[in-house]
């Protein structure tokens, strides 16, 4: 078995492909900007836990960069049998000030991404083999809306929608398609937040601690696992309660 890892690289990314080696996985790692963490990454988990790992790079906002990395996984003659849609990016701004090229790029990593990965996933290898799991990483912002993060929100939202829609679509195929939504988690991305926004922000959620990228990593690995066979088109927030 196979899963390909978007922004596989980053903290949430990771922890994923971390978690789905150590359970006999070979793990596709997706890089945009992180070569060298994502090929770091892959030698660790050769050494670790044995199985095989590689390093692609896509940049997912682009339509004609993801058939490439689609079409480097089959020059190898590989199939992916797991697709996890993490890449991302955020940004904290003022509606008003946000510019149109952040906008598009905001779009573009969270939204546009997820689409394209999904439909090359599904026509190459899903919906031929009547089999597989795809899983799209949102954000609690996405169920919510957060002020001074709309386009964010707005983004993440869109990757809800698709979820469902597209669960609904290819269900009778026999592949599924969930997603989580993360609370707050400590990666890179939090580290424009000072201690005392960060304490709040732990103050706000009933179990009384941020999440961690393991948090997510281990969620992921039960929606697309055999246990989760009778789950689909499911939003799945691992947020400590902060949104319920």
């Amino acid at each position: 078995m196979t899963v390909l890892v978007t922004g596989g690289a980053g903290g949430i990314g990771s922890a994923i492909c971390r978690v789905f080696a150590q359970n006999g996985f070979d793990v596709i790692i997706n890089y945009h900007n992180g070569k060298q963490r994502a090929e770091l990454l892959c030698e660790e988990i050769k050494n670790e836990y044995g199985t095989n790992a590689r390093a692609v790079y896509c940049d997912v906002s682009d339509a004609s960069s993801v058939r490439e990395m689609f079409d480097e996984i089959d020059s190898s003659k590989e199939k992916v049998d797991v697709l996890i849609n993490n890449a991302g990016v955020a940004q904290q701004k003022l509606f008003t000030d946000i510019t149109d090229s952040e906008w598009k790029n905001m779009r573009g990593v969270n939204l546009d991404g997820t689409f394209y990965c999904c439909r090359e996933a599904l026509k190459r290898y899903m919906l031929p083999a009547h089999r597989g799991a795809i899983l799209n990483i949102s954000s609690m912002w996405g169920q919510t809306g957060a002020s001074c993060e709309v386009h964010y929100s707005a983004a993440k939202a869109g990757v809800i929608g698709l979820t469902k829609a597209l669960a609904k679509e290819v269900g009778l195929s026999g592949v599924r398609v969930n997603c989580i939504a993360p609370g707050v988690v400590m990666t890179d991305m939090m580290k424009g937040f000072d201690e005392q926004t960060l304490n709040e922000l732990k103050e706000e959620t009933p179990l009384n601690r941020l999440g961690t990228p393991e948090d997510i990593a281990e969620a992921a690995l039960f929606l697309c696992g055999d246990k989760a066979d009778f789950i689909t088109g499911q939003i799945l927030g691992v947020n400590g309660g902060f949104v319920i």
